[in-house]
């Protein structure tokens, strides 16, 4: 019998000419596996083209919801922000992706995983630290470092392979933006985008919604609840996270929210430039943080934003499978255990909007906070305070004028 190989199948021309490419170069017997984490449409047509391609089998394996609960809402509570700008889309998509794999490699006794990220992008470094992690011994195959054997440098080349292969499907030589989705975002990569010095043509670029232009003169006004950080309801209406994500996509997308524009320093060492589209996943994160301001006291909050940071950091590096994700994690659900209440926002033309937000938890005690101070706090201590909390100044400030007369 042939050994077998799972192939992370997308369905796409590049995975398509991959299935011959691993008979003819291995002997393989190709399985196909395809990992629904949100993306739609994208699933349709799947199996007859991977059996046509010359696949044995084809899995699509529906795990949105996982993704979602186990990824997704540990690096909203983290607050985990790559470089500022990108909410980890692709990023957390992988290692869930991985897992999955693996799980089909060891039910069908592969020997070895086969993906089609490329040689310059991060996904590579994702996809195999993944799998090394929960299968160091299945062999990994990256035909796009084959050089050897993969001498498709193009869509034309692909294309021609196919159908000397006997694989008439319906592709085209076109080319068009390089892009990324699952239920969280999308991404757009190639075209003008290749050269930072031209603006995105939104019109032509923008899948899930309108750029803030485009958005409505009107501003649409919506709640959102959450239990020990994660988010229950929207307007009142209970829902599994996955589910607010989806509608939350609608209504962001609908108001121009979400829209990033970066310049990211990938893992390998060279940047890139991409826009990414976020609706739900902007929202969401803007009102966890509202409510964290609410709720955290001063010292957690100032030391939970540089573990969101490392966060960030150990996710778009392919790393989740680790000790260090692990730990961190640990230490952001420690602090969400009060962060539960709820957060309105307003959504206008890209703008998210505070427009109030209530908790059982809220560390604001208006009695201190107010001008109108009551009895709990008295001006005259922070007299006392501030002589103490300034001392270290005056002493090296008589210091430098002790200096000055000598």
């Amino acid at each position: 019998m042939k050994e077998k190989v799972i192939l992370a199948y997308s369905g796409g021309l590049d995975t398509t000419a991959i299935i011959p490419w691993l008979k003819e170069n291995y002997d393989y017997e190709v399985i196909c596996c395809c990992i629904d984490v949100g993306q739609g449409n994208e699933l349709d047509g799947l199996e007859e083209r991977a059996k046509l391609s010359g696949a044995a089998k084809l899995y699509i394996e529906h795990i949105t919801d996982e993704f979602v609960d186990e990824y997704v809402l540990p690096c909203v509570k983290a607050g985990a922000v790559y470089e500022n700008k990108y909410l980890l889309g692709t990023s957390m998509a992988r290692p869930a992706i991985a897992k999955r794999l693996v799980e089909i490699a060891r039910k069908e006794g592969a020997a070895a995983i086969c993906h089609g990220a490329t040689g310059k992008g991060n996904d590579q470094v994702r996809f195999e630290l993944g799998i090394k992690a929960l299968a160091p011994d299945l062999k990994i195959i990256a035909p796009w470092r084959c050089n050897d054997t993969w001498k498709m440098q193009s869509r034309e080349d692909e294309i021609a392979y196919c159908k000397a292969h006997g694989i008439d499907l319906p592709f085209d030589a076109s080319h068009s933006y390089s892009r990324d989705r699952n239920l969280w975002h999308i991404s757009h990569e190639g075209l003008e985008l290749e050269d930072p010095a031209n603006a995105p043509n939104y019109d032509h670029l923008l899948v899930l919604g309108v750029s803030p232009e485009k958005a409505p003169e009107e501003g649409e006004t919506i709640s959102l609840t959450f239990q020990e950080g994660a988010p229950v309801a929207l307007n009142g209406k209970q829902m599994k996270a996955s589910e607010i994500i989806a509608e939350l996509n609608t209504i962001g997308g609908r108001n121009g929210i979400g829209i990033v524009d970066i310049v990211e320093n990938r893992v390998v060492g060279m940047k890139s430039r991409g826009v990414y589209e976020t609706p739900g996943g902007t929202i969401l994160m803007e009102a966890h943080t509202q409510l964290e301001e609410l709720i955290l006291d001063r010292d957690t909050l100032a030391y939970k934003k540089g573990i969101g940071d490392k966060f960030a950091d150990v996710v778009y590096e392919g790393k989740w499978f680790t000790p260090l994700r692990e730990a961190l994690q640990a230490f952001v659900e420690s602090t969400q255990k009060y962060v539960t209440g709820e957060v309105k926002v307003k959504l206008y033309k890209g703008n998210i909007i505070k427009q109030g937000t209530t908790s059982p938890y809220s560390l604001y005690n208006e009695s201190i906070a107010s001008f109108t101070t009551g009895e709990l706090y008295d001006h005259h201590d922070a007299e006392g305070f501030i002589n103490l909390f300034g001392l270290s100044l005056k002493v090296r400030a008589m210091m430098m004028e002790a200096k000055k007369e000598a």
